[in-house]
């Protein structure tokens, strides 16, 4: 509800785009929902459509999509409580819509699990850019795990298990979300390195973040905070950044 969508003809071609991809478009605004389908369709997409917070729920869990894009003001279920209910342990990328331009619901939706967010009016051209890239990264990933012999990591009573994409802290299940589970494979896949945040937002979230470096602060923090004493394995680097310890064994 609420808020205007800019269409231009800059439509972007790219080959790493490829059909495999599926989106999950999810406006209670139809012919704002009906659009950015329309132009996701053209750049070979496999795509659907939700208009209420419930229907784009059960879609998430038939359809199982590779990204969401999720506008928060909505019937049945905003946005907010759909990312809440998304599986912590899927490694969906979400991409929030919002018509306020209030950092703090910002924030909100990257607490909650957001991947990135748009502020109402936008331009076509960049909703597909964000697309692409949390495409990528997703590529990336699956990539990186079905090349990599390394399957496990062990630090200290923290155990990070690659393929499963979960965590367990003195045996007990710990629920990331995706890009919280992504930040700590990255930092502890390079340990006693020092990454800046601006590294941490080029090589975790792959994408030219216009929210700023203050996600990586927020995302370090519930990370350290859900590990409870192990949140102490990653160290903030004065005036740098921040990187993980290297009191650990790999599998």
């Amino acid at each position: 509800m609420g808020g205007e969508l800019i269409i231009t003809n800059n439509i972007i071609k790219d080959n790493e785009v490829k059909t495999m991809f599926k989106v999950l478009v999810v406006d209670d605004e139809r012919a704002i929902a009906d659009s950015i389908a329309y132009a996701l369709k053209r750049e070979c997409y496999e795509v659907d459509v939700a208009y209420d917070g419930e229907e784009a729920l059960e879609k998430i869990m038939r359809l199982k999509p590779d990204v969401v894009v999720l506008d928060v003001m909505m019937p049945k279920y905003d946005g907010y409580e759909v990312c809440k209910k998304i599986d912590k342990n899927s490694s969906i990328g979400i991409l929030m819509l919002t018509a306020k331009n209030d950092l703090v619901d910002k924030v909100i939706g990257l607490e909650l699990g957001a991947d990135d967010y748009l502020t109402k009016p936008f331009e076509m051209i960049e909703l597909l850019a964000r697309v692409k890239s949390l495409c990528r990264r997703i590529n990336k990933i699956s990539s990186e795990l079905n090349s990599n012999s390394i399957s496990i990591i062990n630090v200290e009573d923290l155990k990070i298990d690659l393929q499963e994409r979960t965590v367990y802290a003195d045996g007990i299940l710990i629920e990331l979300k995706p890009k919280e589970f992504d930040l700590l494979v990255f930092l502890f896949e390079n340990p006693r390195h020092v990454f800046s945040r601006d590294e941490i937002l080029d090589r975790v979230w792959d994408m030219d973040y216009l929210g700023g470096t203050r996600t990586i602060d927020i995302h370090i923090q519930r990370i350290r905070k859900k590990l409870g004493r192990h949140g102490d394995l990653i160290k903030t680097v004065a005036k740098v950044g921040y990187k993980a310890v290297n009191n650990f064994d790999k599998i």
